[in-house]
């Protein structure tokens, strides 16, 4: 039976300096005539449809579909630009999801990204192809609710269901902590996002690791 790793990407797989952020304001400009800083809006372990609800809440706009289309598209039309140098891939992930593959784990996201984000965001250092699928903002904008999209997925691509013992969620937030505690799979803390470490404590993961380099023996072990 495989072992299924749900990995967040932001602050989990990549580091992508602001870029996410600085792509959102452009969009917001360019789509809306808005130019405003966002700092206020806690953007960790939340969903792009989510960020685009509470950039509308400051700015007054009506969150229709239409005008959540349009700053959706706005923001993903500036964000190959955004990455640049200031996007990298964390440490030991690359060599993480090499090992998990070499050893019968299926690699897949479960992510507050939309999906074309993802893949922007991914393909920019080579590593979409190594995801076999993924939940994404697309699927729901409460975060909560993208556990059961993942194990859907998982189920046609495997040909059978995993037991929840069989399923972890990675991520750099007590939002993916408690992403993964809703369908019941066990859940790995990393220390490498914008969340404190003692709000990671708080949240009760099953296992807080600082990172994927020093402690890839640990999370191996856990996993296995």
């Amino acid at each position: 039976m495989h072992t299924l790793l749900l990995w967040d990407i932001d602050g989990t797989v990549l580091a992508s300096g602001g870029a996410g952020m600085a792509a959102l304001r452009a969009g917001l400009l360019n789509a809306f005539s808005v130019d405003r800083p966002l700092d206020d809006i806690d953007f960790a372990g939340r969903t792009d449809g989510w960020i685009i609800r509470q950039i509308f809440a400051r700015t007054g706009h009506d969150c229709s579909e239409e005008n959540l289309a349009r700053m959706a598209d706005a923001y993903l039309s500036e964000l190959p630009a955004r990455l640049g140098a200031t996007s990298r891939v964390l440490p030991g992930v690359e060599a993480a999801l090499d090992r998990a593959a070499a050893t019968g784990c299926v690699n897949a996201l479960l992510t507050g990204n939309l999906s074309a984000g993802a893949k922007i965001k991914l393909d920019h250092h080579g590593l979409w192809s190594r995801f076999a699928f993924g939940a994404f903002a697309n699927d729901s904008e409460t975060r909560n609710e993208l556990g059961p999209f993942a194990l859907q997925r998982a189920h046609r691509h495997l040909g059978y269901a995993l037991p929840p013992e069989r399923v972890f969620v990675i991520g750099d937030t007590p939002h993916d902590v408690a992403c993964g505690r809703v369908i019941g799979a066990r859940t790995v803390a990393v220390n490498t996002g914008y969340a404190s470490r003692e709000s990671l404590v708080a949240a009760a993961p099953d296992l807080l690791i600082e990172n994927l380099d020093t402690e890839a023996e640990t999370f191996f072990k856990f996993v296995s």
